[in-house]
């Protein structure tokens, strides 16, 4: 356990990447983010099923790309363009489909905008990809509060769904390619699905089992009124965090929107500490926050920060236009931040080497 870092420091540092990306269109700054993440998985991802996930997030992403390009070509775009790549036959619709068309002119401007944006969705995959990559999903479990124990587990099953499906492909191909047999085009794909889903379903059932015989669900016999004060807290606080956040987005509630989100905040972990008096379970070495989990999410909260803050003080840099349409420039300070971001690869300890 010493040479491992806290999982709830990985979610927070890719998290906050990913809320980077959110803040720009800028396919330089984007596709730095990108690198930042693939080079901090590259050096500290551990040698395990879940971790090699981390490809079929960049798969994903880039088929979101181009299924955004996709939907502006087929579709068309509100975008204004002038500069007219080729014409798809344009097909005529009813007059209740006004402001969709089928085919027409595809225009540089129209394909420039759904290339920005479908890039900074596929960004936020990857990040995403990158946490799922980097982070234990047993061990996060391990760290939730007690009061979010079910919901984590639901959680986490669902993250390594994924992981392990895409572990039990590479090993059926890699099985039918030394008996000689096909593993690409369709028909491979149909006799290596079924072995799959039948991995799958012995996966659950014996997770069900695991479940089962350690007591999941059981809950300890707390008075009704600390059952009412949890529900109250809880709500209350989810209701104050949602108002505080209108008050941040809204001009009018600026004045209002951090006390109330603070007050919501504490308000919610404060009813998540007593629901947690309800889940009996016990936690064998505990992983604890140390001064290297600090610095990897001060690392990715700085990048999330000062690129907010780029976004409202230079929109232009962060936001190149397309119409006219320009070459998008790197800018220089939002760069260097992003570049911040790869401080886990020299903090964070090497799964590789022992503890």
């Amino acid at each position: 356990m010493g040479r491992t870092l806290h999982p709830g420091a990985w979610w927070l540092w890719a998290l906050s990447l990913g809320t980077a990306a959110t803040r720009t269109t800028n396919p330089l700054l984007l596709a730095l983010l990108v690198a930042v993440s693939a080079y901090v998985v590259a050096t500290r991802r551990p040698d395990t099923p879940w971790s090699r996930s981390y490809g079929a997030f960049v798969k994903l992403a880039l088929a979101v790309l181009l299924i955004r390009l996709l939907f502006a070509t087929v579709l068309g775009s509100p975008i204004p363009g002038t500069h007219t790549l080729f014409t798809l036959p344009e097909a005529a619709l009813p007059t209740w489909a006004q402001g969709i068309r089928l085919g027409g002119e595809v225009t540089a401007e129209a394909l420039t905008f759904a290339l920005y944006d479908g890039l900074k969705l596929a960004t936020l995959l990857i990040c995403v990809g990158a946490a799922n990559a980097l982070a234990s999903p047993s061990r996060l479990l391990k760290s939730l509060p007690g009061a979010l124990y079910e919901t984590g587990v639901a959680v986490v099953v669902a993250l390594t769904f994924a992981p392990h499906l895409i572990a039990d492909v590479r090993r059926l191909r890699a099985a039918r390619r030394l008996r000689g047999r096909p593993d690409q085009g369709i028909r491979g794909l149909l006799q290596v699905g079924l072995p799959v889903l039948e991995g799958a379903l012995e996966r659950s059932v014996s997770l069900a089992a695991a479940m089962d015989a350690r007591g999941y669900g059981r809950t300890a016999r707390v008075p009704a009124a600390v059952r009412r004060t949890t529900a109250a807290l809880t709500l209350g606080g989810l209701l104050g965090v949602c108002a505080g956040t209108y008050g941040l987005l809204t001009a009018e509630g600026g004045s209002y929107g951090v006390p109330v989100l603070l007050a919501g905040v504490t308000a919610a972990l404060a009813g998540l500490k007593l629901g947690g008096r309800r889940s009996l379970r016990t936690r064998y070495r505990p992983d604890r926050w140390d001064v290297r989990a600090c610095l990897v999410v001060a690392s990715g909260v700085a990048v999330a920060a000062l690129l907010t803050l780029a976004s409202v003080r230079d929109p232009a840099a962060l936001h190149p236009g397309v119409v006219p349409l320009v070459a998008p420039a790197l800018p220089v300070w939002p760069a260097a931040a992003v570049l911040l971001g790869l401080l886990p690869a020299f903090v964070a300890p090497d799964p590789q080497e022992p503890s």
